[in-house]
Protein backbone atom coordinates (compact mmCIF):
# COMPACT_ATOMS: atom_id res chain seq x y z
CA UNK A 1 0.00 0.00 0.00
CA UNK A 2 2.72 2.42 0.94
CA UNK A 3 4.58 1.75 -2.23
CA UNK A 4 2.01 2.22 -4.40
CA UNK A 5 1.17 5.57 -2.64
CA UNK A 6 5.09 6.51 -3.38
CA UNK A 7 4.61 5.72 -6.73
CA UNK A 8 1.65 7.77 -7.37
CA UNK A 9 3.53 10.62 -5.38
CA UNK A 10 7.09 10.34 -8.09
CA UNK A 11 4.06 9.79 -10.94
CA UNK A 12 2.87 13.34 -9.96
CA UNK A 13 6.12 14.82 -9.06
CA UNK A 14 7.23 14.04 -12.61
CA UNK A 15 4.15 15.37 -14.20
CA UNK A 16 4.93 18.34 -12.49
CA UNK A 17 8.03 18.69 -14.03
CA UNK A 18 6.96 18.38 -16.91
CA UNK A 19 4.47 20.91 -16.97
CA UNK A 20 6.91 23.21 -15.42
CA UNK A 21 9.78 22.45 -18.59
CA UNK A 22 6.91 22.92 -20.73
CA UNK A 23 6.33 25.82 -19.48
CA UNK A 24 9.94 27.26 -19.52
CA UNK A 25 10.32 25.85 -23.83
CA UNK A 26 7.38 28.60 -24.14
CA UNK A 27 8.35 30.79 -22.56
CA UNK A 28 11.80 30.66 -23.85
CA UNK A 29 9.96 30.57 -27.76
CA UNK A 30 11.84 27.10 -28.19
CA UNK A 31 9.19 25.71 -29.61
CA UNK A 32 8.81 28.29 -32.51
CA UNK A 33 12.25 27.96 -33.32
CA UNK A 34 12.32 24.01 -34.15
CA UNK A 35 9.03 25.29 -36.44
CA UNK A 36 6.21 23.66 -34.50
CA UNK A 37 3.12 25.09 -34.15
CA UNK A 38 1.25 23.62 -31.57
CA UNK A 39 -1.45 25.14 -29.17
CA UNK A 40 -0.52 25.68 -25.42
CA UNK A 41 -3.08 23.61 -24.20
CA UNK A 42 -1.53 20.40 -26.10
CA UNK A 43 1.80 20.91 -25.36
CA UNK A 44 1.22 21.14 -21.48
CA UNK A 45 -1.00 18.09 -21.92
CA UNK A 46 1.32 16.00 -23.83
CA UNK A 47 4.48 16.84 -21.97
CA UNK A 48 2.20 16.03 -18.29
CA UNK A 49 1.16 12.82 -19.87
CA UNK A 50 4.88 12.06 -20.94
CA UNK A 51 6.62 12.80 -17.82
CA UNK A 52 4.09 11.15 -15.38
CA UNK A 53 4.43 8.17 -17.55
CA UNK A 54 8.27 8.10 -17.32
CA UNK A 55 7.35 8.74 -13.37
CA UNK A 56 5.05 5.44 -13.25
CA UNK A 57 7.84 3.20 -14.95
CA UNK A 58 10.70 4.39 -13.11
CA UNK A 59 8.74 4.69 -9.72
CA UNK A 60 9.68 0.95 -8.86
CA UNK A 61 13.13 1.38 -9.52
CA UNK A 62 14.21 4.59 -7.57
CA UNK A 63 11.96 2.86 -4.33
CA UNK A 64 13.93 -0.10 -4.39
CA UNK A 65 17.53 2.38 -4.83
CA UNK A 66 16.34 4.55 -1.95
CA UNK A 67 15.60 2.22 0.56
CA UNK A 68 19.22 0.49 -0.79
CA UNK A 69 20.63 3.55 -0.13
CA UNK A 70 18.55 4.71 3.67
CA UNK A 71 20.02 0.89 4.68
CA UNK A 72 23.54 1.56 3.78
CA UNK A 73 23.60 4.97 5.51
CA UNK A 74 21.81 3.25 8.62
CA UNK A 75 24.62 0.81 8.75
CA UNK A 76 27.10 3.49 8.31
CA UNK A 77 26.03 6.08 10.56
CA UNK A 78 25.69 3.12 13.85
CA UNK A 79 29.24 2.76 13.40
CA UNK A 80 29.97 6.43 13.49
CA UNK A 81 30.56 8.11 17.04
CA UNK A 82 28.28 10.53 18.46
CA UNK A 83 30.86 13.34 18.14
CA UNK A 84 31.63 12.82 14.74
CA UNK A 85 27.72 12.96 13.79
CA UNK A 86 27.28 16.38 15.52
CA UNK A 87 30.35 18.07 14.30
CA UNK A 88 29.16 17.12 11.06
CA UNK A 89 25.73 18.07 11.31
CA UNK A 90 27.33 21.85 12.65
CA UNK A 91 29.66 21.99 9.32
CA UNK A 92 26.92 20.56 6.62
CA UNK A 93 24.03 23.13 8.33
CA UNK A 94 26.98 26.30 8.42
CA UNK A 95 27.81 25.24 5.08
CA UNK A 96 23.92 25.43 4.04
CA UNK A 97 24.01 28.94 5.30
CA UNK A 98 26.83 30.42 3.20
CA UNK A 99 25.53 28.83 0.18
CA UNK A 100 21.98 30.47 0.30
CA UNK A 101 23.78 33.81 1.14
CA UNK A 102 25.47 33.52 -1.95
CA UNK A 103 22.69 31.71 -3.97
CA UNK A 104 20.91 34.98 -4.48
CA UNK A 105 23.48 36.37 -6.95
CA UNK A 106 22.40 33.71 -9.23
CA UNK A 107 18.64 33.98 -8.99
CA UNK A 108 18.52 36.96 -12.02
CA UNK A 109 20.42 34.25 -14.13
CA UNK A 110 16.98 32.75 -16.55
CA UNK A 111 16.92 29.14 -16.13
CA UNK A 112 20.14 28.44 -14.96
CA UNK A 113 20.33 30.80 -11.70
CA UNK A 114 18.35 27.89 -9.90
CA UNK A 115 20.02 24.71 -10.72
CA UNK A 116 23.53 26.70 -10.21
CA UNK A 117 21.88 27.85 -6.17
CA UNK A 118 20.99 23.93 -5.80
CA UNK A 119 24.79 23.08 -7.16
CA UNK A 120 26.26 25.50 -4.78
CA UNK A 121 24.45 24.61 -1.68
CA UNK A 122 24.87 20.48 -2.58
CA UNK A 123 28.93 21.28 -2.96
CA UNK A 124 28.94 23.98 0.09
CA UNK A 125 26.98 21.15 2.71
CA UNK A 126 29.13 18.43 1.39
CA UNK A 127 32.33 20.36 1.66
CA UNK A 128 31.19 21.68 5.50
CA UNK A 129 30.28 18.43 6.57
CA UNK A 130 33.27 17.23 5.43
CA UNK A 131 35.70 19.85 7.52
CA UNK A 132 33.52 19.48 10.42
CA UNK A 133 34.18 15.65 10.50
CA UNK A 134 37.64 15.87 10.40
CA UNK A 135 37.92 18.96 12.51
CA UNK A 136 35.58 17.72 15.08
CA UNK A 137 37.53 18.52 18.21
CA UNK A 138 37.89 22.45 16.89
CA UNK A 139 34.36 22.30 15.85
CA UNK A 140 33.34 20.95 19.55
CA UNK A 141 35.42 23.30 21.44
CA UNK A 142 34.37 26.19 20.25
CA UNK A 143 30.91 25.79 21.80
CA UNK A 144 32.36 24.94 25.27
CA UNK A 145 31.95 29.09 25.54
CA UNK A 146 28.31 27.54 26.18
CA UNK A 147 27.87 26.39 30.14
CA UNK A 148 25.31 24.20 29.38
CA UNK A 149 27.06 22.54 26.53
CA UNK A 150 30.15 22.45 28.17
CA UNK A 151 28.87 20.57 31.25
CA UNK A 152 27.22 18.10 29.55
CA UNK A 153 30.34 17.41 27.46
CA UNK A 154 32.44 17.30 30.60
CA UNK A 155 29.67 15.10 32.11
CA UNK A 156 29.41 12.85 28.83
CA UNK A 157 33.04 12.54 28.92
CA UNK A 158 33.19 11.25 32.66
CA UNK A 159 30.22 9.10 31.98
CA UNK A 160 32.62 7.48 28.96
CA UNK A 161 35.44 7.14 31.07
CA UNK A 162 33.60 5.78 34.03
CA UNK A 163 32.09 3.19 31.48
CA UNK A 164 35.58 2.01 30.13
CA UNK A 165 36.62 1.44 33.47
CA UNK A 166 33.66 -0.45 34.52
CA UNK A 167 34.22 -2.65 31.43
CA UNK A 168 30.93 -1.48 30.22
CA UNK A 169 29.85 -2.21 26.33
CA UNK A 170 30.74 0.60 23.84
CA UNK A 171 29.80 0.77 20.79
CA UNK A 172 33.52 0.57 19.68
CA UNK A 173 33.65 -2.72 21.55
CA UNK A 174 30.46 -4.46 20.15
CA UNK A 175 31.57 -7.84 19.16
CA UNK A 176 29.81 -9.40 16.24
CA UNK A 177 30.13 -12.69 15.14
CA UNK A 178 28.09 -13.51 12.25
CA UNK A 179 26.46 -17.03 12.09
CA UNK A 180 26.10 -18.57 8.99
CA UNK A 181 23.57 -21.19 8.00
CA UNK A 182 26.46 -24.54 8.07
CA UNK A 183 27.78 -23.60 11.45
CA UNK A 184 23.91 -23.81 13.03
CA UNK A 185 23.20 -27.15 11.58
CA UNK A 186 26.13 -28.67 11.99
CA UNK A 187 25.23 -27.61 15.87
CA UNK A 188 29.11 -27.83 17.64
CA UNK A 189 28.85 -23.85 18.54
CA UNK A 190 25.90 -24.70 20.76
CA UNK A 191 28.54 -27.10 22.85
CA UNK A 192 31.46 -24.24 21.87
CA UNK A 193 29.19 -21.33 23.28
CA UNK A 194 28.72 -22.93 26.41
CA UNK A 195 32.38 -23.51 27.14
CA UNK A 196 32.65 -19.81 26.86
CA UNK A 197 35.47 -19.02 24.49
CA UNK A 198 33.22 -17.04 22.72
CA UNK A 199 32.09 -13.46 23.78
CA UNK A 200 30.31 -11.19 22.18
CA UNK A 201 27.00 -11.28 20.66
CA UNK A 202 25.95 -14.31 17.92
CA UNK A 203 24.13 -12.33 15.05
CA UNK A 204 21.78 -13.91 13.08
CA UNK A 205 21.04 -12.20 9.84
CA UNK A 206 17.31 -12.59 8.34
CA UNK A 207 18.61 -14.41 5.29
CA UNK A 208 19.77 -16.83 6.95
CA UNK A 209 16.81 -17.62 8.91
CA UNK A 210 14.83 -17.70 6.04
CA UNK A 211 17.28 -20.24 4.27
CA UNK A 212 16.71 -22.59 7.60
CA UNK A 213 13.06 -21.98 7.13
CA UNK A 214 13.48 -23.00 3.54
CA UNK A 215 15.22 -26.17 4.46
CA UNK A 216 13.66 -27.42 7.14
CA UNK A 217 10.28 -27.02 4.96
CA UNK A 218 11.75 -29.02 2.85
CA UNK A 219 10.40 -32.35 0.72
CA UNK A 220 13.89 -34.08 0.92
CA UNK A 221 13.79 -35.83 4.47
CA UNK A 222 17.60 -35.65 5.06
CA UNK A 223 17.28 -31.79 4.21
CA UNK A 224 14.49 -31.06 6.03
CA UNK A 225 15.34 -32.89 9.61
CA UNK A 226 18.60 -30.91 8.62
CA UNK A 227 16.74 -27.74 8.60
CA UNK A 228 14.70 -28.41 12.05
CA UNK A 229 18.02 -29.37 13.58
CA UNK A 230 19.68 -25.91 12.80
CA UNK A 231 16.44 -24.25 14.37
CA UNK A 232 16.29 -26.49 17.42
CA UNK A 233 20.06 -25.26 17.85
CA UNK A 234 19.31 -21.48 17.61
CA UNK A 235 16.78 -22.13 20.35
CA UNK A 236 19.40 -23.70 22.27
CA UNK A 237 21.77 -21.41 22.38
CA UNK A 238 19.08 -18.32 22.90
CA UNK A 239 17.65 -19.92 25.92
CA UNK A 240 20.19 -22.32 27.40
CA UNK A 241 22.89 -19.93 27.41
CA UNK A 242 24.53 -16.42 28.82
CA UNK A 243 25.59 -15.29 25.53
CA UNK A 244 23.19 -12.64 23.73
CA UNK A 245 21.57 -13.72 20.26
CA UNK A 246 20.41 -10.79 18.08
CA UNK A 247 18.29 -11.01 15.04
CA UNK A 248 19.55 -8.39 12.50
CA UNK A 249 16.80 -7.51 10.05
CA UNK A 250 19.41 -6.02 7.19
CA UNK A 251 19.17 -7.69 3.82
CA UNK A 252 21.15 -6.75 0.39
CA UNK A 253 18.59 -6.86 -2.38
CA UNK A 254 20.82 -6.64 -4.83
CA UNK A 255 22.75 -10.00 -3.88
CA UNK A 256 20.85 -13.08 -4.59
CA UNK A 257 23.38 -15.75 -2.75
CA UNK A 258 23.19 -15.85 0.40
CA UNK A 259 27.18 -16.69 1.50
CA UNK A 260 28.07 -13.04 -1.04
CA UNK A 261 25.57 -11.63 1.77
CA UNK A 262 27.55 -12.86 4.82
CA UNK A 263 30.37 -11.42 3.29
CA UNK A 264 29.08 -8.05 2.57
CA UNK A 265 27.51 -8.42 6.23
CA UNK A 266 30.59 -8.80 7.62
CA UNK A 267 32.10 -6.05 5.36
CA UNK A 268 29.55 -3.84 6.76
CA UNK A 269 29.59 -4.51 10.27
CA UNK A 270 33.36 -5.07 10.41
CA UNK A 271 32.80 -8.41 12.21
CA UNK A 272 33.68 -12.06 11.84
CA UNK A 273 32.08 -14.75 10.41
CA UNK A 274 31.50 -18.18 12.10
CA UNK A 275 31.22 -21.02 9.96
CA UNK A 276 32.80 -24.73 8.87
CA UNK A 277 32.21 -23.73 5.11
CA UNK A 278 35.25 -24.10 3.17
CA UNK A 279 34.48 -22.42 0.30
CA UNK A 280 32.70 -19.37 2.11
CA UNK A 281 36.29 -19.68 4.51
CA UNK A 282 37.95 -18.88 1.10
CA UNK A 283 35.97 -15.91 -0.45
CA UNK A 284 35.68 -14.37 2.68
CA UNK A 285 39.40 -14.34 3.37
CA UNK A 286 39.45 -13.12 0.11
CA UNK A 287 37.63 -9.88 0.58
CA UNK A 288 39.15 -8.98 3.40
CA UNK A 289 36.43 -10.74 5.73
CA UNK A 290 37.91 -12.26 9.15
CA UNK A 291 36.59 -16.17 9.40
CA UNK A 292 36.52 -18.17 12.51
CA UNK A 293 36.43 -21.65 10.90
CA UNK A 294 34.80 -24.51 13.83
CA UNK A 295 36.90 -26.97 11.44
CA UNK A 296 39.71 -25.60 12.03
CA UNK A 297 39.02 -25.18 15.75
CA UNK A 298 38.81 -29.37 15.96
CA UNK A 299 41.74 -29.51 14.01
CA UNK A 300 43.62 -27.42 16.39
CA UNK A 301 42.33 -29.12 19.47
CA UNK A 302 43.23 -32.40 18.32
CA UNK A 303 46.30 -33.89 20.54
CA UNK A 304 49.77 -33.40 18.69
CA UNK A 305 50.99 -36.80 17.49
CA UNK A 306 54.86 -36.87 16.88
CA UNK A 307 56.81 -39.07 14.51
CA UNK A 308 58.21 -41.85 16.64
CA UNK A 309 55.81 -42.12 18.89
CA UNK A 310 53.55 -45.07 19.87
CA UNK A 311 49.84 -46.00 20.04
CA UNK A 312 47.59 -48.83 19.84
CA UNK A 313 44.56 -48.64 17.05
CA UNK A 314 42.65 -51.36 15.60
CA UNK A 315 43.15 -51.84 11.88
CA UNK A 316 39.07 -51.08 10.90
CA UNK A 317 39.21 -51.71 6.72
CA UNK A 318 41.64 -52.06 3.20
CA UNK A 319 43.60 -48.98 2.49
CA UNK A 320 43.93 -47.80 -0.89
CA UNK A 321 47.64 -48.64 -1.77
CA UNK A 322 48.33 -52.78 -1.81
CA UNK A 323 48.96 -54.38 1.65
CA UNK A 324 47.91 -50.94 3.51
CA UNK A 325 45.10 -50.39 6.48
CA UNK A 326 43.32 -48.01 7.54
CA UNK A 327 42.86 -47.19 11.65
CA UNK A 328 40.93 -44.02 13.48
CA UNK A 329 42.00 -42.08 16.41
CA UNK A 330 38.85 -41.25 18.50
CA UNK A 331 38.62 -38.07 17.31
CA UNK A 332 38.11 -39.10 13.99
CA UNK A 333 41.43 -38.78 12.98
CA UNK A 334 42.62 -41.23 9.97
CA UNK A 335 45.90 -43.51 10.14
CA UNK A 336 47.28 -45.35 7.29
CA UNK A 337 49.27 -47.84 8.35
CA UNK A 338 51.75 -49.71 6.43
CA UNK A 339 51.54 -53.04 5.86
CA UNK A 340 48.40 -53.41 8.22
CA UNK A 341 46.31 -55.22 5.88
CA UNK A 342 47.11 -58.00 7.53
CA UNK A 343 45.79 -56.28 11.08
CA UNK A 344 42.73 -56.10 9.93
CA UNK A 345 39.99 -56.48 12.70
CA UNK A 346 42.68 -56.47 15.34
CA UNK A 347 44.10 -54.49 18.09
CA UNK A 348 48.38 -53.51 17.05
CA UNK A 349 51.21 -51.32 18.38
CA UNK A 350 52.35 -48.92 15.65
CA UNK A 351 55.09 -46.69 15.78
CA UNK A 352 54.03 -43.18 13.27
CA UNK A 353 56.41 -42.36 10.73
CA UNK A 354 55.13 -39.46 9.66
CA UNK A 355 52.01 -36.27 10.04
CA UNK A 356 49.99 -34.88 7.24
CA UNK A 357 48.36 -31.69 7.96
CA UNK A 358 45.85 -30.54 5.32
CA UNK A 359 42.88 -28.10 5.20
CA UNK A 360 40.30 -31.00 5.64
CA UNK A 361 41.53 -32.04 8.33
CA UNK A 362 45.04 -34.48 9.59
CA UNK A 363 46.58 -37.62 8.03
CA UNK A 364 49.14 -39.87 10.36
CA UNK A 365 51.00 -42.62 8.59
CA UNK A 366 51.93 -45.12 10.55
CA UNK A 367 53.97 -48.45 10.51
CA UNK A 368 53.68 -51.89 12.92
CA UNK A 369 56.14 -51.75 15.78
CA UNK A 370 56.31 -55.55 15.19
CA UNK A 371 57.77 -55.11 11.54
CA UNK A 372 60.30 -52.08 12.11
CA UNK A 373 61.72 -54.42 15.56
CA UNK A 374 65.35 -55.54 14.43
CA UNK A 375 65.50 -59.00 13.24
CA UNK A 376 67.89 -61.36 15.91
CA UNK A 377 71.15 -61.73 14.26
CA UNK A 378 72.34 -65.25 12.20
CA UNK A 379 73.29 -66.92 9.87
CA UNK A 380 71.25 -66.62 6.11
CA UNK A 381 70.66 -70.19 4.26
CA UNK A 382 73.42 -69.38 1.50
CA UNK A 383 75.90 -68.72 4.19
CA UNK A 384 74.97 -71.93 6.05
CA UNK A 385 75.91 -73.37 2.61
CA UNK A 386 79.11 -72.03 2.15
CA UNK A 387 80.28 -72.62 5.72
CA UNK A 388 79.53 -76.29 5.36
CA UNK A 389 81.27 -76.57 2.03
Amino acid sequence: MIRNLIRGIITLLLGAVGFYLNYVLIRLDFLQTLGWSLSPVGTYAVMTIIFAILGFLVAPVSIRSFIALMRWMDSRLTRVPTHDLMSAAIGGIIGLIIASLFSNSFVSITFFGPLLAVLLSLFLGYLGLTIGMKRKEDVLGFLNFIPRFRDRGDKADKAEKNKEAKGGRTRESVNYKILDTSVIIDGRIADIVKTGFIEGILLIPSFVLEELRHIADSSDLLKRNRGRRGLDILNQISKETVIKVHIHEQDFDDINEVDSKLVRLGQVLGSPLLTNDYNLNKVAELQGVKVLNINELANALKPIVLPGEEMQVQVMKEGKEPGQGVAYLDDGTMIVVDMGRRYMGQSVVVLVTSVLQTAAGRMIFAKPKSSLEKKPMGLRPTDEVNAIG
